[in-house]
Order: structure tokens, then C-alpha cells, then sequence
């Protein structure tokens, strides 16, 4: 990507700075982390076994902070041991200073970039998954916190204590409320709603609807509910972002939806007469969306790095097994068939790297209202694309590896389910395109003014 151009040569490596902290990185890895993982059969959740070792697939020992789940529901949940070994690998990477590194330095952080975000990530990501680096339920040494963002963002000061020094003393936590059992991409058509209302003498809004894939509900103590306040079905104006909390008089889960990547903490509630108080609204009343719709870029762009990182693993790994597999005694890398694919999967990821990295780098320094309104469609170009890659590099790297590649003692399998999700959430990948579309005929973005004269 394009820094600090000088003598008319464009540079495109990264910064001595970013890669001698890469490398800092790296040796904490192999000093903290690797040594974890390789203790007390904790290989167990990433080997053949990981499926298995990490779900609760019969409810035996799970203990979770709301009683009235019944056993049915709470199937399919993460272990309690797998969530308490990526806690102590997380608590090792704050306590060596890595785990906080885009945050604010307010909160311990060290302002890190989206350029920096980045490449770590996709520096992390391109190897097997591990106990540094799994993304299945978001799990890394270098934390994304666009929770704590959107908190400092919109939040009171009481909130800000709440949810942000709660959050990082771990203490409190909040689940993301937006999508409903009829509406998935399009929130504007929400039907649940929230009424103001007065109980016990308190302001306040009482609250009836459902929500559908809300993840990490099952250890949550809070979650951030949008609901409609006023206004219409398809307005983007009158929806509003309430804090509820987990065991609100109301809030009933109903299952836990097991999905293609088990274990599952996407969880299905319904909520019937909630009463909050006024004091629960983050941000201004009828303007939520705003707030869902908040640090997306930021969030699309680092999932792209990953899944870019994964597909580079899946490449690497299918060109050393192909140099080494000799079937009829001939290398496989010998036949077209194996090598044509390949080259084309790796022209793209060198393409799509330049793109992502070249993005963020335009994003650091402006503000969101910048970055939708230039940014916007390259956001979305490097998340369709990145995502849609990585699951077409891990399907080609099980048709290399053959059996063993289709088995689960390759992680490809893994990395495909995994990936497959991203394809769908936060934002699919027809409406990235959508998006993209609308910026290239000049319907938003810069081209506007210039397309709307045709």
C-alpha cells in the first residue's frame, strides 16, 4: 500500500515499526501462548477433536449465570473448560501489554490503526487455528473491542463505567440485540417495539419482541437491544439502542441455534413487557441505528485481513503438500489440474492484500462520516471478496490433500465452516455487493454529482 511516498517512489512495505512489533508479537506467542496450548491436553481443542472437545453436547458441568436456561436449551454450548483456557491465554496477552492494542490509551491501549490491525491479523490468521488465534468465537491475543468503541463513542459517563471498566475488569459483558426471526440484513423493518412507560414512579420503556442469532448470550449480562420507538417500518430513523439486562423480567431464551460451526452461543429470546429505564438508552432516543451501524468499516476490514490470512495458510499448505506427494511417482505439483487453480487463488490473495492494506491505511485519520462517504465501497470490496477467497482456498486445499485434507485432522475443514459464516454476517456478501453497486453508478459516494448529470 501506498506510505509516506518521497523522490516520486511509492513504497509498499510495511512499516520497521509494525514488523519489529509483528515480531514482538511472535515471541510472546512462542513463549506464553505455545506453551499453554501444549499442556494439559489442550491440544485436545485443536486437533481431530476440536469439534467435540469444545461443545457441550450432553450439558454435563455447565454452570451458567442464569437459572432459569432449561438443559434442553443450554445443548451445544461451549465447554466451560474451552472458554476458560482462551480467558487465561487472553489474560496472558493483557498482562504483556498485546491484548489492548487498538484500544484508546485511556483504557490501557495503544491506539492502534487500522493499518496495524490489519496486518496483524492477517499475520496472525495464517496458520492453523490456535490457542493465539481462533476466530470461531472471535478469541486473539490482539483484541477487537468494538464494544468498548461504541460505548466511549455514544455513551454517558455512568455507561462508560459500566461497560467499559466493567467490560475490561471483566465484570460485565453485553450481547448485540439487532437481528429478528424476519429480519436479518434489513433492520429498518424491526418489529419489536419499545413504549415509554412509568413504573414505580420511573421513566422508562417497556419492550415486546424477539431477536434471533444473538451471540454470546450465554455468558452476557447485558444485552444492547434495538428496538422501534417511532416512526415507521423501513425508516431508518426511530429506532432506538437500550442496555436490558440479561435477567430482565421478560427476557426468555427460547434455544440456542446450533449452526455449521458447533459449539453454538447463538442464542434466540423473546422479550415480553421488558421494563428499562430511561437511563438504559445508549446514544439519543429514534437514532440507534446510527450505533449499529458505527466502527463497521473498522470490523468488516480486520475480518477481510483474517480471512485473507487463512486463505494464504490454505495456499502454503497445499503447495508444500503438493511438492511432497508423489501419486504414480509424480509430484503432484507436477499436473496442471492442481497447479492452475492454486495460481489463481494465490493472484487473488496478492491483489486482494494490496487492496486491504491500501484501505486501511486510507482509513486512519478520518472519521466514520469520511470513511463511508470515500471508503465505503472498498470496505465492502475487500470483505465479500476476502471471505468468499478464503472458503474458496480451504475447499481447494481439501481437493489437494484428498482424504486427509476431508478429514479432521487437517484444519481446513474448520477453517471452511468457520469462514462460511462470514459470508452472511455482519453485512452478507450480497449486500456488500449491493453496496458496492450503488457507489460505482453513482447513486452515493463521490461519484454522485458526476453520474446524476447522465
Amino acid at each position: 500500500m501506498p506510505l509516506n511516498p518521497s523522490h516520486g517512489i511509492i513504497s509498499f512495505s510495511l512499516p520497521p515499526d509494525l514488523l519489529a512489533y509483528i515480531s514482538s508479537l511472535d515471541k510472546f506467542i512462542t513463549q506464553e501462548i505455545v506453551p499453554l496450548q501444549a499442556s494439559n491436553d489442550n491440544e485436545r481443542f485443536f486437533d481431530h477433536r476440536r469439534e467435540h472437545s469444545r461443545t457441550n453436547w450432553d450439558n454435563q458441568g455447565h454452570s451458567l449465570p442464569f437459572s432459569h436456561y432449561s438443559s434442553l436449551t443450554t445443548l451445544g454450548l461451549p465447554r466451560p473448560e474451552w472458554e476458560a483456557l482462551l480467558a487465561q491465554a487472553r489474560q496472558l496477552a493483557d498482562t504483556a501489554g498485546f491484548y489492548r492494542f487498538c484500544l484508546p490509551s485511556e483504557y490501557g491501549g495503544q491506539n492502534g490503526g487500522n493499518l496495524w490491525m490489519a496486518a496483524i491479523r492477517m499475520h496472525l490468521a495464517k496458520s492453523a487455528p490456535n490457542l493465539a488465534n481462533d476466530l470461531q468465537n472471535e478469541h486473539s491475543v490482539v483484541g477487537n473491542f468494538p464494544d468498548v468503541l461504541m460505548v466511549r463513542e455514544f455513551g454517558t459517563a455512568e455507561q462508560k463505567t459500566e461497560f467499559i471498566t466493567g467490560r475490561l475488569e471483566g465484570r460485565r459483558s453485553f450481547a448485540f440485540g439487532l437481528t429478528e426471526p424476519g429480519h436479518g440484513s434489513d433492520a429498518t423493518h424491526m418489529e419489536t417495539t419499545a413504549k415509554p412507560v412509568t413504573r414505580n414512579g420511573i421513566s422508562g420503556f417497556e419492550i415486546n419482541g424477539a431477536k434471533m442469532w444473538i451471540t454470546g448470550m450465554h455468558t452476557a449480562t447485558h444485552c444492547l437491544v434495538f428496538a422501534r420507538t417511532s416512526g415507521n417500518p423501513g425508516s431508518a430513523l426511530g429506532i432506538t439502542a437500550f442496555f436490558v439486562p440479561r435477567d430482565a423480567s421478560g427476557l426468555d431464551i427460547t434455544s440456542f441455534e446450533w449452526t455449521f460451526n458447533m459449539p453454538t452461543d447463538h442464542a434466540s429470546f423473546t422479550l415480553t413487557d421488558v421494563f428499562v429505564p430511561s437511563s438504559s438508552i445508549l446514544g439519543k432516543l429514534d437514532q440507534g441505528l446510527a450505533i449499529a451501524q458505527a466502527f463497521v468499516h473498522e470490523n468488516r476490514l480486520r475480518q477481510a485481513a483474517s480471512s485473507l490470512g487463512a486463505a494464504e495458510f490454505c495456499i502454503e499448505e497445499s503447495i508444500t503438500y503438493a511438492r511432497k506427494r508423489k501419486p504414480f511417482g509424480r509430484e503432484l505439483a507436477r499436473n496442471q489440474d492442481i497447479t492452475t487453480p492454486v495460481v489463481e487463488l494465490a493472484t487473488q490473495v496478492e491483489m486482494l492484500r494490496l487492496l486491504i492494506l491500501k484501505t486501511a491505511a486510507e482509513m486512519d485519520g478520518l472519521s466514520q462520516r469520511e470513511i463511508e462517504r470515500d471508503l465505503g465501497d472498498k470496505v465492502s470490496m475487500c470483505n465479500y471478496w476476502g471471505n468468499r477467497l478464503c472458503t474458496q482456498a480451504a475447499d481447494r486445499a481439501i481437493q489437494i490433500h484428498g482424504g486427509i485434507g476431508y478429514s479432521r485432522h487437517k484444519p481446513f475443514e474448520h477453517i471452511y465452516r468457520h469462514h462460511r459464516r462470514y459470508r452472511i454476517t455482519e453485512g452478507s456478501e450480497e449486500i456488500q455487493m449491493r453496496k458496492i453497486a450503488a457507489y460505482l453508478f453513482g447513486y452515493v459516494g463521490p461519484r454522485k454529482a458526476e453520474l446524476s448529470k447522465l
